[in-house]
């Protein structure tokens, strides 16, 4: 089943509670932290401290995205948090086999992320033990930004990369989804849909959420 992610990035933080509720009340899957250290990206979010209160807020499993240098240190901190899901980033890991290992070893979804201008094939030596793969469909660092059409393009070459070779990775897409390519992006192959400003500056969430499931 494809899955709607709501980026709490995009949310109000000042009544993140009532945010993150009601979006899980109107049908989100699984809630997407963006973690952001300024460096890596030219933006800072936040850390393990708000992914600890979000994962008291929700039952809904939450997917964390490292934006972050050497992210392999803070691994535990964020699984502690309550992290059902953690992706690091292809470039700026030098030792990515080992990372995503630790990852799994602490018996969550480990993912690997590609920016715009990373190429799927570089994938080629560590697809087998991803449980996902995330594509940023954006330059990342900032929420808002419009969808990169060459995104559609690489999600196929992934899902035919993936079905090629008999794996089960899974495909999520963050960056720019909305109503218009949503459709679009599913039939490319992706399975998971990170969606923050297109739901979270919707002055109806419910209907934007309902009518994003139909579809995908």
């Amino acid at each position: 089943m494809k899955k709607i992610l709501p980026s709490i990035l995009s949310a109000d933080f000042s009544k993140l509670g009532e945010e993150i509720k009601q979006v899980e009340s109107f049908g989100a899957d699984i809630i997407h932290c963006d973690i952001m250290d300024g460096s890596f990206v030219p933006n800072i979010s936040f850390g393990p401290k708000i992914v600890s209160w979000v994962n008291r807020i929700t039952d809904l499993p939450l997917d964390v995205h490292l934006m972050i240098n050497h992210p392999e240190k803070y691994i535990t901190e964020f699984h502690a948090a309550g992290a059902d899901m953690i992706s690091v980033h292809f470039e700026n890991n030098y030792h990515l086999d080992r990372v995503i290992h630790s990852i799994k070893d602490l018996g969550i979804k480990a993912g690997v992320v590609l920016n715009p201008a990373t190429p799927v094939f570089m994938l080629e030596d560590i697809l087998g033990i991803c449980d996902y793969v995330l594509l940023m469909s954006v330059n990342p660092g900032f929420g808002g930004q419009k969808f990169l059409d060459n995104s559609l393009r690489k999600i196929a070459e992934l899902k035919s990369m993936i079905t090629g070779r008999g794996f089960k990775t899974l495909i999520e897409v963050d960056g720019g989804v909305d109503l218009s390519n949503i459709k679009n992006i599913s039939q490319a192959g992706a399975d998971m849909f990170v969606c923050g400003s297109s739901i979270f500056n919707s002055p109806d969430r419910k209907e934007i959420i309902s009518k994003m499931r139909s579809l995908i």
